[in-house]
């Protein structure tokens, strides 16, 4: 194996190891000595990869924006939410954006209660992620749908109601499966935002 490629390999693993250790012990009490053991690698390939906690929490943080931007270049993308499509291929990325990638986001929410960088950080991605969600939106107020706040409130209202619906039912105190949880948040989503059921 090339050095390149062990290298890749060893970010990697540290990656995925401290994703583990963040859902096991919260991100502000994992330490890097938590984190090399459980990847199985030593504290100084750490630091030949990472300078701290911090940069690797910032690399996940990277990793997500990278899989968002993703989504939103994806050929089926749909954008106009009069759609009742639109607004369900949006919810089924993100519940499968939350199952995959719910430790890293509250990793970054923990760490920007303690460091105003990542409450910046987090809040440019949040704004990078509404940003196109209000280009959605727009459709429903250009087709003259009376939205039940301003187009940006509107949007904050359907996030924050999903992300806390999303950690009950990753928590398993909702029994329901993938699809379930899809098509109930469609419906809920739908009828907020237009008045209709889809």
């Amino acid at each position: 194996m090339k050095r390149k490629e062990r290298a890749a390999e060893t970010e990697a693993a540290l990656k995925e190891a401290a994703k583990r250790v963040f859902a096991e012990r919260g991100y502000l009490n994992a330490k890097i000595t938590d984190i090399t053991a459980e990847a199985g690698r030593s504290a100084g390939s750490f630091y030949n990869h990472f300078t701290g906690k911090e940069e690797l929490l910032e690399a996940l943080l990277t990793d997500l924006a990278a899989y968002s931007e993703e989504a939103a270049t994806a050929t089926d993308h749909l954008e106009d939410f009069t759609d009742p499509e639109a607004v369900r291929w949006h919810l089924a990325y993100y519940v499968r954006f939350y199952r995959e990638h719910a430790v890293t986001m509250r990793a970054v929410q923990q760490a920007a209660l303690v460091s105003e960088g990542f409450a910046r950080k987090l809040a440019d991605f949040n704004t990078a992620e509404m940003a196109d969600l209000l280009s959605h939106v727009q459709f429903l107020t250009d087709a003259g749908y009376e939205l039940p706040a301003s187009p940006r409130v509107s949007i904050r209202m359907m996030y924050a109601l999903s992300d806390t619906f999303l950690q009950m039912w990753q928590q398993q105190s909702l029994d329901l499966s993938e699809e379930e949880v899809v098509e109930i948040m469609t419906r809920f989503v739908y009828r907020g935002l237009t008045g209709r059921d889809c």
